[in-house]
């Protein structure tokens, strides 16, 4: 098994699905073929966050059956964890995270390895990544920290495998997970109910949106922000329940034979249409509003 870097763009012109499959040519399939059962770190490039933005496992190795030469990394959904802040390839001390990206001279080189879209690291390397993403996002939105047991402080000096696995322990915890899927989302959609258009804060200044799974936890979905949505709680309820749901072109879906006209006019914004986050990269992903339209909506009472 082995860590390693996977190059993957918000509008990936490959067969990619963020969380369930990794799609990549034969020159990297032994690579691949390494990290499945270890953890893999994802990059976003210029046309994306320009950085690292999440951790995931690979959980399998098989042939795009579309595409001759070509094969899926498949992931473990239920792995997957976005970085509250991207990382940038290069650290406080000016050191590239992954050592073979630094030219003779100390500084970051463009071109090379740097292009490849599957790289291997090292343990240390993937550690200090990670340790960096872990970092929570601060302000109103930001919620406290559950401690986990046997996670080493953040100053702690590390060796290679003690942060490795105290770190994959972390990622794995579903407190933790819950609370930066919550950040993340809030901080996208700026504390404002997607569906509704209302932005109610509490006496501390906080939102009182919900972080709603488009797909299920439960259903493989992944904690990352196109898989959420924020939702005040009547709305979150509302679309877990498949009384409510997002069509292709964003409008929102109503079960009407269980949701009157008049509980609609009071909770749905005016457009009736979703509002969303001023980052396309947060947009929620069609293929998880799909599956929400074909698997959950007016499937429940």
């Amino acid at each position: 098994m082995a860590n390693a870097v996977f190059i993957q763009n918000p509008d990936s012109i490959y067969s990619d699905l963020p969380g369930l499959r990794y799609n990549f040519p034969s020159t990297y399939v032994n690579m691949v073929r390494e990290t499945v059962g270890d953890w893999v770190v994802f990059y976003e490039s210029k046309q994306g966050a320009f950085g690292y933005v999440s951790a995931q496992k690979v959980v399998d190795l098989v042939d795009d059956p579309k595409r001759k030469g070509w094969y899926f990394a498949e992931l473990d959904p239920s792995t997957l964890l976005q970085f509250e802040t991207p990382v940038p390839r290069v650290d406080k001390q000016g050191q590239t995270y992954e050592r073979r990206l630094m030219g003779a001279d100390g500084r970051p080189y463009s071109g090379g390895l740097n292009t490849s879209a599957v790289r291997r690291i090292s343990p240390k390397e993937f550690a200090a990544i990670v340790e960096a993403g872990l970092a929570e996002t601060e302000g109103p939105d930001a919620l406290p920290r559950s401690p986990v047991v046997g996670f080493a402080e953040v100053q702690a000096p590390y060796g290679d495998a003690p942060l490795a696995a105290g770190r994959v322990r972390l990622l794995s915890d579903r407190a933790y997970r819950d609370a930066a899927f919550a950040r993340m989302v809030k901080a996208a959609y700026g504390g404002v109910c997607a569906i509704s258009g209302l932005s109610l804060r509490n006496g501390g200044g906080r939102a009182e949106v919900q972080a709603a799974h488009i797909r299920p936890v439960g259903d493989s979905g992944p904690d990352i922000v196109p898989n959420g949505l924020a939702l005040s709680g009547t709305l979150h309820w509302m679309f877990d329940r498949g009384l409510i749901s997002v069509a292709e072109d964003h409008s929102i879906l109503v079960s009407h034979n269980k949701v009157d006209l008049a509980t609609v006019d009071r909770l749905l914004h005016p457009s009736r249409k979703l509002i969303l986050p001023r980052s396309r990269r947060d947009h929620p992903h069609p293929d998880y509003l799909r599956y929400h339209r074909e698997e959950v909506f007016g499937r429940a009472a």
